[in-house]
């Protein structure tokens, strides 16, 4: 058995079924650590209606675990995860906001209740995932008291870079996870994968949707549990009332309206959802102006190791945001405004800020951490009928 200068032997690997965390716990395992393989039940399809591929993945994860050698567990945290992160993404959903449960998943579910029971059920050393992302320390992890911080760090593939959806792990669990993909490219890990066996894995379509939930029909998916909330469809430019719909959580900002006569006001974006009236505001054009701020207001950011510097003292910060994962970093200001507000000035505007989804802050390479964005500033529409209202 390999010992690391870290001390580290005992791994728990979470398996999802895929090939990265396949790829991951052979990495570990060749590297001389003792891995166990622990599959994570998170969502039980006897509760709802849809195919739900859970137990495919579990019989593809036992099978990488079988074929690498290493043993394997299941652990059951249905009530956690509706709990910590279902019941919350409806509250949001029917107040009008679009959360990010995959963030929420990875804070309350995967680095914590699974974290805390992987260290004491398997008396592990620390826990690895097939996340794509990097530490400051890598595998010379700090289990101990320290006061020098763990920092998060981008992926070395830029594309696959995971360090959004990681934006609101604590300290503490970092300080106790590895990274095995880190330095990888996917092109890697699909190749690794091919070349000792698991084929097979390697061609699986990657899992997409709600986090451990999957890939569903949304719309019926959330009405199964949210009541419908009748409301107008008015028009951003002349307050008219062109349609109704039946709840706005069936719709995000930014998207298309099908059910609107598109043939009078050609095709229509939402731009703006109110959780008192129920009424949607439309606009006509994918580039209206009223879908694009470049301000918007977020709960104070978690931050993962330490604040930036001045951000105590109310001083401006200089950063960079994202706001969905696929986008690139925008340079942005950062700073305080009351007692657990941040207001965020972004360099150029971005298209359909969504209240309920996360700012992620970071600088250069490093992942910051993150925090809920609670209001828009104004649009651009607004603030052009504001200059064309002080000009008169």
């Amino acid at each position: 058995m390999v010992k690391s200068l870290a001390g580290l032997r005992r791994i728990v690997c979470g398996v999802s079924g895929g090939v990265d965390s396949a790829v991951s716990a052979y990495i570990l395992k060749q590297k001389g650590y003792e891995v166990i393989g622990v599959f994570m039940k998170n969502w039980d399809e006897k509760d709802e209606v849809g195919q739900c591929l859970s137990d495919r993945d579990m019989e593809d994860a036992k099978f990488v675990c079988q074929h690498i050698g290493i043993p394997f567990q299941e652990v059951n945290f249905v009530k956690d995860y509706w709990n910590e992160v279902f019941s919350p993404f409806l509250k949001e959903y029917q107040n009008g906001n679009v959360p990010n449960p995959d963030i929420v998943c990875n804070r309350h579910i995967k680095f914590n209740v699974f974290q805390k029971y992987a260290m004491k059920q398997f008396s592990a050393d620390a826990m690895a995932t097939g996340h794509y992302a990097r530490t400051s320390v890598g595998e010379n992890l700090l289990l101990g008291d320290s006061s020098q911080g763990v920092r998060l760090l981008r992926a070395k593939d830029i594309w696959k870079d995971q360090t959004f959806f990681l934006s609101q792990i604590s300290q503490q669990a970092l300080r106790k996870v590895l990274f095995p993909l880190g330095e990888l490219k996917k092109s890697e890990v699909k190749r690794i994968a091919s070349e000792i066996g698991l084929q097979r894995i390697a061609k699986k379509k990657e899992s997409m949707g709600i986090c451990f939930v999957g890939k569903r029909d949304f719309p019926s998916f959330i009405g199964q549990y949210l009541e419908p909330k009748p409301g107008n469809i008015i028009h951003v430019e002349t307050g008219e009332v062109v349609g109704t719909h039946q709840g706005i959580h069936h719709y995000t900002l930014g998207q298309k309206l099908i059910h609107v006569n598109h043939g009078r006001f050609g095709k229509c974006y939402i731009v703006d959802k109110n959780n008192i009236t129920q009424d949607i505001i439309i606009a006509p054009g994918t580039n209206h102006p009223s879908l694009f701020n470049q301000e918007f207001f977020a709960k104070v950011p978690s931050w993962i190791c330490e604040e930036p510097p001045g951000f105590s003292d109310g001083r401006v910060c200089r950063l960079q945001c994202r706001i969905q994962r696929i986008e690139a970093s925008i340079p942005c200001t950062v700073s305080r405004c009351g007692e657990d507000q941040v207001i965020v000035t972004l360099e150029e505007p971005l298209r359909a800020i969504t209240p309920g989804q996360y700012g992620v802050f970071y600088d250069g390479e490093e992942c910051l951490g993150s925090g809920v964005i609670t209001r828009r500033g104004p649009s651009l529409y607004e603030l052009q009928q504001e200059k064309r209202t002080a000009q008169q």
